[in-house]
C-alpha cells in the first residue's frame, strides 16, 4: 500500500511540473495576442505625421555659389554644395573635386552644415496655402522644424519636436468624417505621410515618400488602422511584448521612442565605428562628432553598409539594427495615388482618409503575472492537493519547527535543575502535614 501511495505521489509530482514549466514557458514566450475590434462607432482617428523635407533649390545653389566665390566661379563647385545641402549618403562630386588629390580652390573642408543651411528654405519659402478639412490655417505654425538625417524638414502633427510646439487638433470621427490636409510647395520636396512617433530617415519606405515636383499636382487617398493596447500590456517587458512605447526611449536622438527614430541611432553609431563622425545633419549630436569632408568621403566609401537594412540571418552587406516597432504605431495604407499635370509655379498636395475606420488592432495580455500564479496554484491543487498555505506549513515543519522543539526542551531541561528538587521537598512536607492533621482529628 505504501508502494501505490508513493508511486502515484511520483507521477502527482512529475505531472504538476510538466504543466508548471508549459505556462511559464507560455507566459514568457507568448503573453500577448492581437484580436481586430470593429466597433468603428465610437472611435476617434488621429491623422497621421506629415513632413515636408526639401530636395532641391538650384536657383537657390546658384545665388549661394555666386555669393560665396564671385561669378567666376568654377560651375562644378554647385554640384558639391548641392550634394552638401541634400546629403544623402552619396557623395560623387565632392569625393571627385574635394578628395585629397588636387582638390578644387572653392573646396570647404569642415562646418559643412553651416553651408547646407545656407541652401536650405525656411519655412514661409515652402510652404504655402495650408487647410484641414478646407478650414485655412497658418503653414509655418504647426509645420514645425525637426531635425532628421535628412536635414531640417517641416512636420506637422509630430510628437517628436520639441515642447511647447502648437498642434492642430486633426481627428476624424463619424461627425467630421474623413479628415483631409491640402497644402502648397514653392520647391521640389519629399512628402511623408508618417505615425505621430515616426520621422523621416534615409531608410524610410518608398511607398511612405510623395516625390513632389512643380510640373505635377498630387493627391493620395490613405487608410489606416490604429492599435490598441491593453493596459496590463505595460507590465510585461518590451523583449517579450515584441514592442516598445513611445516614452520607453532609449536613444539619444530622439525624445521618443520609434522604430525609424532607433534606426536613425542605429546608423549614428555604425557611421561612427566605421568613420569616428557621423552624418552633419544628425540630431542631436556634438560639432566634434559631425564629419568633415573627409569623413563624408569615408561615408560614402561605406553607403552599402549604412543605406540597407537587413535582418540579423541575412549575408548580404547592409546594417542590422535590432529595433523593436511601437506599441502604438497604426497601420498606414495607401489606396490610391493621383498626379495631376500643372502649368503653375506651385505644386497642389492633398492627402486624405478615403473612408472612416472600420476596423483597429488590440493587443491583449493573455498571460499576465496573475494568470501564472493563478494557473501554478491551480495545477498545484489538483495533482497535489496543495495550496500557499501547505507550501508555508511545510516549511514550518522542516526548517522552523525542529529548531522550536529543540529551544522548548532545553528550557524545560533548565528548569527541572533549577526547581525540581525543590517541588519534590515541597511535596514531601506537604504529605507529613496532610498526615498530622489525619491523625489529630
Amino acid at each position: 500500500m505504501t508502494t501505490f501511495w508513493l508511486i502515484f505521489v511520483i507521477l502527482s509530482w512529475y505531472c504538476s511540473s510538466l504543466l508548471i514549466a508549459a505556462q511559464y514557458d507560455a507566459f514568457v514566450n507568448n503573453p500577448i495576442s492581437f484580436v481586430v475590434e470593429t466597433t468603428y462607432k465610437d472611435w476617434n482617428t488621429q491623422f497621421p505625421s506629415i513632413a515636408v523635407c526639401e530636395s532641391e533649390n538650384s536657383g537657390r545653389i546658384e545665388n549661394i555659389s555666386d555669393s560665396l566665390w564671385g561669378p567666376e566661379h568654377n560651375f562644378e563647385i554647385e554640384e558639391v554644395l548641392k550634394e552638401i545641402a541634400y546629403f544623402k549618403g552619396i557623395t560623387y562630386y565632392v569625393s571627385r573635386l574635394c578628395g585629397d588629390e588636387d582638390p578644387l580652390a572653392e573646396c570647404f573642408k569642415s562646418n559643412l552644415s553651416y553651408f547646407a543651411n545656407l541652401v536650405r528654405s525656411p519655412c514661409k519659402d515652402l510652404l504655402l496655402n495650408c487647410s484641414w478639412n478646407g478650414k485655412p490655417f497658418n503653414c509655418c505654425t504647426y509645420f514645425r522644424p525637426l531635425e532628421t538625417e535628412l536635414g531640417v524638414c517641416y512636420v506637422i502633427n509630430t510628437i517628436q519636436g520639441r515642447n511647447g510646439m502648437p498642434k492642430l487638433e486633426m481627428i476624424s470621427n463619424r461627425t467630421t468624417g474623413p479628415g483631409m490636409i491640402k497644402f502648397g510647395v514653392r520647391l521640389p520636396v519629399k512628402v511623408f505621410v508618417l505615425n505621430e512617433e515616426e520621422v523621416p530617415s534615409m531608410t524610410s519606405h518608398g511607398s511612405y515618400a510623395i516625390p513632389v515636383v512643380l510640373e505635377f499636382n498630387y493627391r493620395r487617398q490613405i487608410t489606416i488602422r490604429n492599435i490598441e493596447n491593453d493596459v496590463d500590456a505595460r507590465m510585461i517587458v518590451p523583449e517579450k511584448r515584441k514592442c516598445r512605447y513611445a516614452d520607453e526611449n532609449i536613444l539619444h536622438v530622439y525624445p521618443y521612442y520609434s522604430y525609424t527614430a532607433c534606426t536613425v541611432q542605429c546608423r549614428k553609431d555604425a557611421q561612427l565605428s566605421l568613420c569616428n563622425c557621423t552624418n552633419f545633419f544628425m540630431p542631436n549630436t556634438k560639432e566634434s562628432y559631425k564629419c568633415n569632408v573627409t569623413g563624408i568621403i569615408c561615408l560614402n566609401d561605406n553607403q552599402h553598409l549604412l543605406s540597407v537594412l537587413k535582418a540579423r540571418w541575412s549575408s548580404r552587406p547592409g546594417l542590422h539594427c535590432d529595433c523593436l516597432p511601437s506599441c502604438t504605431e497604426a497601420e498606414i495604407s495607401i489606396v490610391k495615388d493621383f498626379k495631376i499635370p500643372n502649368d503653375q509655379k506651385i505644386s497642389t498636395v492633398q492627402i486624405e482618409l478615403s473612408t472612416l475606420p472600420s476596423e483597429k488592432y488590440r493587443r491583449n495580455v493573455v498571460r499576465g503575472v496573475l494568470d501564472l500564479v493563478v494557473s501554478t496554484g491551480g495545477t498545484g491543487g489538483l495533482f497535489l492537493g496543495a495550496s500557499l498555505l501547505s507550501f508555508v506549513e511545510l516549511l514550518y515543519i522542516l526548517l522552523l519547527r525542529p529548531f522550536c522543539d529543540m529551544y522548548t526542551r532545553r528550557n524545560d531541561d533548565r528548569w527541572h535543575r533549577k526547581y525540581g528538587n525543590r517541588r519534590i521537598e515541597d511535596n514531601q512536607f506537604n504529605r507529613k502535614n496532610i498526615k498530622i492533621a489525619f491523625k489529630k482529628k
